[in-house]
């Protein structure tokens, strides 16, 4: 019987020394470092409205609106770029070099084929770990589908939105987004 190659497991402070000095961003869960790939045309089309979006509304509050180069760490310790983050208060962050963000309160992730059931499931879990967390935020690329998750009263609630008529309230930052706006330079199934 032919035996398995060895795994190489990073540690936390392994993956952060290396991604500080890496050429391409990568993640990192459970010891392991995931390369991430580039994004589709209108990954990064709906990734920019949403951003500028939220941006727009937030001028002025003490709110910060981050692309996918803010890394976040949530608890067990795990990395990950969201493609859109948004923090309010003080900004917390893992040491003085500002680049991992401790405390947002909505992340938004653009769905991919590839990544699309461990965005919904394990990294969600993940990302429930942050008491600071009020809003997670999963839209499709390639059909007018945004999922909003948002914590009410210590549960995970759910609401699917599929018309570009439809609009999202994020109560915690007093934000509206509308499904036109996330789609209105990408052509996507109805």
């Amino acid at each position: 019987m032919a035996s398995l190659p060895a795994r190489t497991l990073f540690t936390a402070e392994e993956y952060i020394t290396q991604e500080r000095k890496a050429l391409h961003k990568s993640e990192y869960l459970d010891g392991q470092i995931f390369a991430m790939s580039g994004a589709s045309r209108a990954h990064s089309l709906i990734t920019g409205d949403i951003f500028n979006t939220l941006y727009n509304q937030l001028v002025g509050s003490d709110c910060e609106v981050h692309s996918s180069d803010m890394r976040v760490r949530p608890i067990p310790i795990a990395y990950f770029y969201p493609d859109v983050v948004v923090a309010c208060g003080e900004p917390r962050f893992e040491d003085d070099v500002l680049d991992t963000l401790l405390n947002p309160i909505v992340i938004v992730e653009v769905l991919s084929p590839s990544t699309a059931a461990y965005d919904r499931g394990e990294k969600f879990s993940h990302y429930r770990q942050l008491t600071s967390l009020r809003d997670y935020i999963l839209v499709s690329q390639h059909k007018v589908c945004v999922e909003h998750h948002w914590l009410r009263d210590r549960q995970w609630e759910h609401t699917e939105f599929l018309a570009l008529d439809d609009g999202l309230s994020l109560t915690s930052i007093g934000c509206n987004i509308s499904l036109h706006d996330i789609y209105r330079r990408v052509n996507v199934a109805v």
